[in-house]
């Protein structure tokens, strides 16, 4: 992999997420199953099980490749000890994993003790939105074989809101802490086909941060480890348009539109079905996949 100073691009190899592989080409939405009542988008939607299980089969049903699942809201607000993390998860990951053998899991935490009782019960993937804050999860996730992700939040503590955050260079930054956990997850036992880097969205950024290592985001995919990223509906979205969580969905397809673009690989999303279908035109358009029917003026 390269340190990011402007070196020749790596080339993006098979991801591998538990026992499941995805090839470079192939663009992945990972289905957001919130299990809390206070979640950023819908609060308390899928707080019951019943509810969550619903969203799952929906999802995949829109085509969702990984489903992740979260017990904690990444906002400040009620405190959520690690054993209500896990009562929150790692049942439910269980019965997920029961129901759908064929597709990857992921679970959206920072913490190790939960990493453990999640992978434990079927996770493929961990999703450490917090940027390596717990030092201990990325020997939990090697032991488990799973993935991580390493994203970066620049010095933002777990559910914290960033506060007048600068960087002389915010890409910059994000390719040094991102490749930074990605070679101390390598240090623990991590393979390197099972390591993701995220830009973070709105997570130690302002809206023009985000907006900035979007517009850079082939820098981050030059380094070669798989790209995440989590745009959905996000606070810099209804700020560059002026609009409330309802009305976002236009602005974050164009985000995900041009993310894919230059190449990210995985696209966290609440609407699975409209992701699915950006993405897919997306990789048509590029070249990399056919129209689904060809018959217009060949008849």
């Amino acid at each position: 992999m390269t340190d990011g100073g402007g070196g020749r691009a790596q080339a993006q190899g098979v991801l591998r997420l538990g026992s499941h592989s995805f090839e470079p080409g192939r663009l992945l939405v990972m289905a957001i199953v919130n299990r809390t009542p206070d979640s950023f988008f819908n609060a308390g939607e899928t707080w019951e099980e019943s509810a969550a299980m619903e969203r799952v089969h929906q999802v995949i049903a829109d085509g969702a490749d990984i489903v992740d699942i979260g017990g904690v809201p990444a906002a400040p607000g009620q405190n959520v000890d690690v054993g209500e993390e896990i009562g929150r998860t790692a049942g439910f990951v269980a019965a997920v994993r029961a129901l759908y053998p064929t597709v990857a899991i992921s679970s959206d935490t920072w913490r190790h003790e939960v990493a453990a009782e999640v992978c434990a019960a079927g996770a493929d993937l961990i999703n450490d939105s917090w940027g390596g804050w717990d030092a201990a999860l990325p020997g939990v996730v090697a032991a488990a074989g799973a993935g991580l992700v390493c994203a970066h939040v620049g010095r933002q503590r777990p559910r914290t809101r960033p506060h007048r955050v600068s960087y002389p260079d915010v890409m910059a930054d994000v390719l040094e802490q991102t490749q930074r956990l990605a070679a101390r997850a390598v240090t623990a036992g991590v393979e390197e086909s099972r390591i993701v880097i995220d830009p973070a969205h709105d997570f130690g950024k302002n809206t023009w941060h985000s907006l900035e290592v979007t517009k850079r985001l082939g820098e981050m995919v030059a380094t070669g480890w798989p790209v995440l990223v989590s745009l959905s509906r996000k606070d810099f979205v209804g700020e560059t348009l002026d609009l409330p969580l309802q009305d976002r969905l236009a602005g974050t397809l164009c985000a995900t539109s041009i993310s894919a673009w230059l190449g990210a690989r995985i696209f966290r999303a609440h609407d699975v079905a409209a992701t699915r279908q950006t993405l897919d035109m997306v990789a048509s358009i590029k070249g990399e996949r056919p129209p689904s029917r060809t018959v217009r003026a060949l008849a």
